[in-house]
């Protein structure tokens, strides 16, 4: 039976391919531009991918204890997850965190929490991804206070923030101030870091969010890109130095099911934006290089036969390695029911390291190259990919295409799509639709006390009082003065994290002046 097959972006696929559909002028090599096997000229044969385990929940002290296992289980850089309230820039106490404190991630109200947090971890030895995009500036403040008084060169420290807002906008909602002063905060992070943070990632501008929203692999391309490129124009328009900046660039893209699809999504990336930043201005070959994180992808995960989650982030894992990611986080098979217990963040690990060590994907570089089906999709992706790009262009850029709701009208329409295959059957999700089974709950969430709340906000109360709150009005009121003055915010945010002003203050004052989003 010959039935018509597509990839989740609705690209048709043949039943053969041969060599008549090799794309012409593909003889190409990795670390060489436009980078499309890989930026790297050895990849893992020279090092492995970053191994990643997405964690933070509950307190700091307790986060810090996951953190110490995940290190004692072979992880090579900490990734951390915080809760709403401290990406929407609300301390604990405030009345809207009630109800979330700790939840889906840590809860950070000062730099004290920091503290709690990287106990007995020393900064300079670890590469940290922190997931968080609004407070972004607040938070790399607090990890740079705590970096100096641990002692640490701040030129040997390394990581990545996201921050990366409009995808904010588009797809997830953690937003706090409009695009344009979102947009100048981005700006004032690079200006500092490219003086104080030479290794910092100043952004990992995200796919994932848009994809988990329910974007489909080539709209992940499209507008992940479409948003770096309208960074890169706000840093010019700043007169920074794209060969500087560029090379502080990251994304962070997602990893689905379709196996061919997302290998071939990961190398058409890299080859489009390679030319982009060639034709922004870059001449530094490190610039023009798309260096991604990836996470298996959440929206994934079914509730049902949890277990076969496992065979899903396998998939996903492969796909990634394969389409040559520099870091990677496998999630837990638990994580439809709740935050991944111990036993599935490891089962999550192994995973990794079972692909690594055991099954060859990394013993040589972009090893499905010069496939006849791969070639081809890499093609038809780029092309796609670039098309949207150009319709987002013709509209005034990204920041204008948000405000407008052309992204989050293109992402809603796919979502609809999927979702009304898979509730038709035209779709097939394992356990969902098709090969189901009576189950008995057996797996127990892991599931957060709301007394957290409570033991934080005393934290704080306990804070207020013993800090210096003279020296906390002057810092704010210098944060203040910056916002007004167009001066870079971060030399006054860090000079009051270290003052221990704390998460909420610092946002609210610049509510003040930014106002609100809505």
């Amino acid at each position: 039976m010959n039935q018509t097959r597509q990839t989740d972006s609705g690209i048709d696929i043949k039943t053969c391919y041969t060599n008549v559909d090799l794309p012409k002028g593909i003889n190409e090599y990795p670390g060489e531009f436009p980078f499309t096997r890989g930026v790297q000229k050895d990849m893992y044969r020279g090092k492995l991918w970053t191994m990643r385990q997405y964690a933070g929940f509950s307190t700091a002290a307790e986060s810090n204890k996951r953190y110490h296992y995940l290190l004692a289980q072979g992880v090579s850089g900490l990734s951390v997850a915080f809760d709403l309230p401290t990406q929407i820039g609300y301390d604990s106490d405030h009345p809207l965190s009630e109800g979330e404190v700790g939840k889906v991630g840590v809860a950070i109200d000062s730099l004290e929490d920091m503290e709690e947090l990287f106990a007995g971890i020393q900064l300079e030895k670890v590469s940290t991804s922190m997931t968080i995009n609004a407070t972004g500036f607040i938070l790399l403040a607090f990890y740079v206070a705590l970096a100096k008084k641990q002692g640490a060169d701040l030129k040997n420290i390394n990581g990545t923030i996201q921050n990366d807002i409009l995808k904010e906008y588009a797809a997830r909602g953690t937003y706090i101030f409009p695009p344009r002063p979102s947009m100048r905060i981005i700006t004032d992070i690079f200006e500092w870091c490219s003086l104080h943070l030479p290794k910092w990632n100043t952004i990992s501008i995200s796919g994932y969010h848009i994809r988990e929203a329910g974007s489909t692999a080539v709209q992940e391309v499209a507008f992940t890109l479409s948003n770096g490129k309208s960074y890169v124009k706000a840093a010019l328009e700043k007169n920074l130095d794209i060969d500087i900046f560029g090379k502080r660039l990251s994304f962070f893209f997602n990893a689905h099911n379709n196996l061919f699809e997302e290998i071939a999504k990961f190398r058409a990336a890299r080859r489009i934006w390679a030319h982009m930043m060639k034709e922004l201005g870059a001449t530094d070959p490190k610039a023009m290089m798309l260096r991604f994180h990836t996470q298996t992808g959440g929206s994934t995960l079914t509730a049902q036969q949890p277990l076969n989650n496992i065979s899903r982030v396998t998939v996903q894992t492969l796909a990634a390695v394969l389409g040559g990611t520099q870091s990677l986080h496998t999630n837990g098979y638990d994580e439809a029911l709740g935050l991944p217990t111990e036993e599935a963040a490891m089962i999550a690990l192994r995973t990794q390291q079972i692909v690594a060590y055991e099954s060859g994907a990394a013993d040589t570089v972009d090893p499905l190259a010069g496939s006849y089906f791969v070639e081809a999709l890499t093609k038809e992706v780029e092309e796609k990919s670039l098309a949207l790009i150009s319709r987002i262009d013709e509209i005034g850029g990204s920041v204008v295409a948000v405000e407008q709701g052309f992204i989050q009208e293109e992402i809603a329409r796919s979502a609809y799509t999927f979702q009304k295959d898979v509730e038709s059957n035209e779709r097939v999700v394992v356990g969902v639709n098709r090969f189901q089974i009576d189950e008995n709950d057996t797996i127990a969430p892991f599931k957060i006390d709301d007394s957290i709340r409570i033991d934080q906000s005393e934290k704080l109360k306990k804070l207020r009082e013993r800090r210096d709150n003279v020296a906390v009005s002057n810092c704010l009121e210098s944060i203040r003065h910056a916002a007004v003055n167009h001066i870079n915010l971060m030399p006054a945010v860090l000079d009051a994290v270290e003052h221990y002003c704390t998460l909420g203050e610092i946002s609210d004052e610049l509510r003040k002046v930014f106002g609100e989003f809505r």
